[in-house]
């Protein structure tokens, strides 16, 4: 969570994983556009890049600032609501969670949320933060409009059409200015009916295909190494509110099963990693078979606090069955050490020079490894397996990407750069790490 009291000159910045970490000589907290204007044209004055930070989510350098550091935490709330149009204009900085209990004062909801909320809506847009659902694009699709202050301090409003600079906005990486106003598309508010459950792998793998049409949202947890996955299956119904007594139980049991439960378990595999393969294999035996039913913005996020590193690809849809078998093959030879369970979920193909999907129906598989254990190797393995399943990783997730491959996976990125540059002529926004990713 963001803190205003570490907010201040030179001191120490750092994602949320902890593997990234920066001193950034200026740290700002608008309260406006206009400030948010002042800062870009002081960084222009003074040769130095700028990073909008978001709530450090992310477990690649994407969000790291060089010499400037903005939060906008003072710059979040629901600022109008068209019914007619059924759109939602917010502050950029305004987290996820907030956004769900605002929407539903005007009885509406976002279309498809993942299953964290730490976000600001600026950071999740931008990188292309999704959740799951074959009929369903990222946080990004359901942009409507974008309010952002270019490089040269100018405020910028654009609606999404058929052009290049709403392709190029679609997923940006904050290179063309300072994402103040999101305007999204929202939908009236509904609720979901939740069923969990432990399946086998080989009948989850025979029926994904069928299974990923016949529900709103599926999502898969498999084990590295066994037999067992989990399947979490979600549907729209009339919105239901949970009672108090029934989140206070079901977050206890989140917190006391899923989370403190498997920090002993990842500490143990911290201390001695060979024994990640028996504890996969125990995790999975005691999948918790469960169902519950609840507005969409509760039922949605799953509490997330053992820390891990993660990599995530976007792989073909129709090459999922294959890649996951062939990951199972791997595991099941006992290569690597590891006992965090892989996610997997669908999107919809989408629009964006920068979108990871590229207008495909798509299958996310994101690879954890316990914060404190050693991720480079099983990652560097992860990286070039998804090579072959023609994989494009996540912007906010660790990745091996270089000028030469992000070139080479995304046909229209000298349209991007092209369209960056006249937003950003003195390259306030385009830091080390981002140049090393676009520059030849």
């Amino acid at each position: 969570m963001f803190s205003i009291e570490k907010w201040r000159n030179g001191e120490k910045w750092t994602n949320w994983a902890g593997n990234v970490i920066s001193y950034p000589s200026e740290m700002y907290l608008p309260h406006s556009i206009d400030e948010v204007s002042a800062i870009v044209k002081h960084a222009c004055q003074s040769g130095k890049t700028i990073r909008v930070t978001g709530a450090a989510h992310s477990f690649s350098a994407v969000a790291m600032p060089e010499h400037i550091a903005i939060s906008l935490h003072n710059l979040r709330g629901l600022i109008a609501v068209n019914e007619e149009r059924q759109e939602a204009t917010l502050w950029a900085g305004t987290y996820l969670y907030e956004i769900g209990p605002m929407l539903a004062k005007h009885g509406f909801a976002l279309i498809n949320m993942g299953d964290i909320q730490e976000q600001t809506i600026a950071g999740a847009v931008s990188t292309g933060t999704h959740g799951t659902g074959v009929t369903l694009g990222s946080l990004s699709s359901a942009v409507q409009a974008w309010g952002f202050v270019d490089g040269t301090g100018t405020y910028q409003e654009h609606r999404r059409g058929m052009d290049d600079l709403s392709e190029a906005l679609h997923v940006s990486l904050g290179m063309l200015g300072v994402l103040v106003k999101v305007t999204i598309k929202v939908v009236p508010l509904y609720g979901l009916h939740y069923v969990g459950a432990r399946e086998t792998l080989t009948n989850g793998l025979s029926l994904f295909a069928e299974d990923i049409r016949q529900h709103r949202h599926v999502e898969w947890f498999y084990f590295p190494g066994s037999e067992t996955i989990q399947v979490k299956r979600m549907n729209a119904v009339a919105p239901v509110f949970q009672s108090e007594w029934n989140k206070k139980i079901e977050t206890l049991k989140l917190q006391i099963v899923e989370n403190g439960a498997f920090f002993a378990m990842s500490e143990l595999c911290k201390w001695k990693p060979g024994l990640s393969g028996a504890m996969s294999k125990i995790a999975a035996a005691n999948v918790v078979e469960s169902e519950k039913v609840g507005i969409s913005y509760e039922i949605y996020p799953s509490p997330r606090s053992v820390k891990f590193q993660e990599s995530e690809y976007a792989i073909p849809l129709s090459q999922f069955e294959a890649c996951l078998e062939e990951i199972h093959a791997t595991f099941k030879k006992g290569t690597f050490n590891v006992h965090f369970p892989l996610e997997c979920r669908t999107t919809a193909g989408e629009a964006g020079f920068l979108s990871p999907t590229q207008g495909r129906e798509s299958a996310f598989i994101a690879f954890h490894m316990y914060k404190g254990m050693a991720e480079e190797p099983y990652f560097k393995w992860v990286h070039t397996l998804m090579q072959k399943y023609e994989g494009r990783p996540h912007w906010g997730k660790q990745h091996h990407l270089t000028a030469q491959t992000v070139y080479a996976l995304y046909p229209e990125i000298e349209k991007f750069l092209s369209i960056r540059h006249q937003y950003d002529p003195e390259q306030i926004f385009f830091t080390g790490y981002l140049k090393k990713l676009f520059l030849l």
